[in-house]
């Protein structure tokens, strides 16, 4: 086990390691989208911006069909984890693969997902990097041969750093990790993680500059006055419509993830049919509105409207559904990209869209759609992933835009009851539980682990000689009501313990054993005082499964000592105890 200096020390490095991914993963995002939208090779892209239309016309089309089938034999032959969004990969590897991530997938996400994004699958780059990042950690951990607790940490931290660089939110990075990654927050745990986030977002500025993620206009006017309660409403319903907006893009996902690989053909066949899908999707939007709206991350598209440019209601409506049903077929297809940049252009287009509606209906209580387009934003984040801390930070620190903190915390927190009423996963859990691998729903605190060994041990147990005959044992057993723990004592030393209802005797041989033929050296010793954490630790350290308890401290444990014994029984009690007490 690793001191927490040297843990801290490793989160450093992570933290440099998740800011450099950042960097070469938006370097090959641009090199891609050039060469498949312009046939150019640079590294020059700014996703906030729009592109001018591309010089093959229609036959842009064709660019995320091309890539995608990339992506499929990429993902297919190296990395089948590389698939799809990311996040419940790492969640996998946390809870059912003791916090292993294969270090291939990093490079396979990074450029799976950089063909993905770049020829125009609508998904997000927050995904891959926290794939990345955590695929960093855990191979790091593993090299070292660290704890499971460890190995989980520096996973963590490399999430949280990698999206920490990519947005430039070091608190957002730190609560996801907190909100939607770690099993156990504490010291040793959360200080790593810290660590990392601040490395990556210190390291990501040097490269991608101060800037937040979004320019919004409106941040700099100073508010002179609460929020106007007709507009505070106003926010309130658009929580109730984030709500239903992230229950229907969970279910629309879920939906196409589990349609595409019973369509006819291969992995191949059912990619095509998907991303064809996509780029008539978005040359449609482009012989509309001149944009390929739906294409790729979205980014220029949302900050269009918090820039207040002028959409129309339909058109913004049309946005809502459009990217709805792009993310969802392209990861459906097989896409390799993340869920929350298409979570933030939902939101956008959902929450101007109420505000140019409160606009019309009331003119004077300030109504912007540029406004209730962020505070949808954060709505729709929390809603979906339900990390409403995360999505509530973010926001802010995406936009630094402090007036809307009171209407996002508002309708974030409706947003993400309204979610939990209609469907208890979240955009990450639905597809875990799915494949039959769900994660707790509620990782709150495990109170019970912090009991005392005196107040949960069973006391009914019984001491007998070494060499006790089976039969004589037994029949002291008889003697007493309800099951007994029977602990072998030689001399003055506790020996072993016998559990009567395994005991390997064969009926011939039956008269013939003792208790040392038959007792198991399975068990640790703890003192009455240490908490069932401590106890557990240490039977886990030493493959035990069985801890007799003796009092005082700094005791040499004789059988007189013996005050109690934890069993597997005596664990499940207390954890059963914890979720209904």
């Amino acid at each position: 086990m690793l001191s927490l200096p040297m843990l801290g020390i490793l989160a450093f490095l992570i933290g440099l390691v998740a800011a450099a991914g950042a960097v070469i993963f938006r370097i090959l995002i641009s090199v891609v989208h050039n060469l498949f939208f312009f046939g150019t090779f640079s590294s020059v892209y700014d996703a906030n911006q729009f592109d001018p239309p591309s010089p093959f016309g229609p036959f842009v089309i064709l660019a995320p069909v091309v890539g995608g089938l990339i992506v499929v034999f990429l993902v297919r032959t190296f990395a089948p984890e590389a698939k799809g969004h990311g996040v419940p990969e790492v969640m996998y590897a946390i809870y059912h693969n003791k916090g292993n991530v294969r270090g291939v997938v990093a490079i396979v996400k990074s450029i799976a997902s950089a063909i993905s994004i770049g020829s125009g699958a609508s998904v997000g780059r927050e995904g891959p990097i926290i794939q990345i990042g955590a695929s960093f950690g855990s191979t790091l951990a593993r090299a070292l041969n660290l704890a499971r607790w460890e190995k989980i940490t520096l996973l963590s931290a490399g999430a949280g750093a990698g999206i920490a660089a990519t947005f430039n939110t070091p608190l957002g990075g730190v609560l996801f990790a907190v909100e939607m990654l770690l099993p156990e927050v504490s010291n040793r745990t959360f200080l790593p993680v810290v660590v990392a986030t601040a490395t990556a977002t210190y390291a990501g500025r040097m490269a991608f500059g101060l800037d937040p993620a979004f320019i919004v206009p409106l941040a700099t006017v100073p508010a002179h006055e609460t929020v106007d309660y007709i507009q505070l409403v106003g926010y309130a319903l658009l929580g109730a419509f984030a709500g239903i907006a992230s229950w229907a893009f969970i279910k629309s996902l879920a939906w196409s993830e589990d349609v595409f690989p019973t369509l006819p053909g291969n992995e191949y066949t059912q990619n095509i049919i998907g991303m064809l899908m996509i780029g008539v999707l978005g040359y449609g939007f482009f012989l509309v509105s001149g944009q390929y709206h739906t294409m790729g991350v979205g980014y220029a598209t949302i900050q269009s409207i918090l820039n207040s440019d002028p959409y129309t209601l339909v058109v913004l409506l049309a946005l809502l559904a459009a990217k709805v049903v792009a993310t969802s077929i392209s990861l459906g297809a097989g896409a390799s990209g993340g869920v929350f940049s298409p979570s933030l252009f939902i939101g956008a287009a959902l929450g101007g869209a109420v505000g140019l509606v409160g606009m019309i209906i009331f003119p004077g209580h300030g109504f912007t759609p540029a406004e209730f387009a962020l505070v949808g934003m954060g709505a729709l984040v929390g809603g979906a992933t339900g990390a409403s801390m995360t999505a509530i930070v973010m926001i802010f620190e995406m936009t630094r835009d402090y007036n809307v903190i009171v209407p996002l915390v508002l309708a974030v927190a409706i947003s993400v009851g309204v979610r939990r009423w209609l469907v208890p996963d979240n955009i990450y859990t639905i597809k875990l539980r799915h494949r039959g691998r769900p994660i707790p729903q509620n990782r709150h605190t495990n109170m019970y682990l912090v009991r005392q060994a005196k107040e949960l041990m069973a006391r009914n147990f019984m001491i007998l000689p070494i060499d006790t005959p089976i039969a004589e044992a037994l029949a002291a057993v008889s003697k007493e009501e309800g099951p007994m723990h029977v602990i072998a004592a030689d001399g003055q030393r506790i020996a072993g313990f016998v559990r009567f209802g395994t005991i390997p005797y064969m009926a011939d041989r039956f008269a013939h054993q003792t208790l040392r033929e038959v007792m198991s050296s399975d068990y640790v010793i703890a003192s009455q005082n240490h908490i069932l954490n401590s106890v557990i630790s240490r039977m886990s350290q030493r493959n035990r499964s069985y801890a007799i308890v003796v009092e005082g401290p700094g005791v040499v444990p004789r059988p007189e000592n013996i005050v109690g014994v934890i069993d597997s029984t005596e664990i499940a009690d207390a954890v059963i105890a914890n979720h209904y007490d």
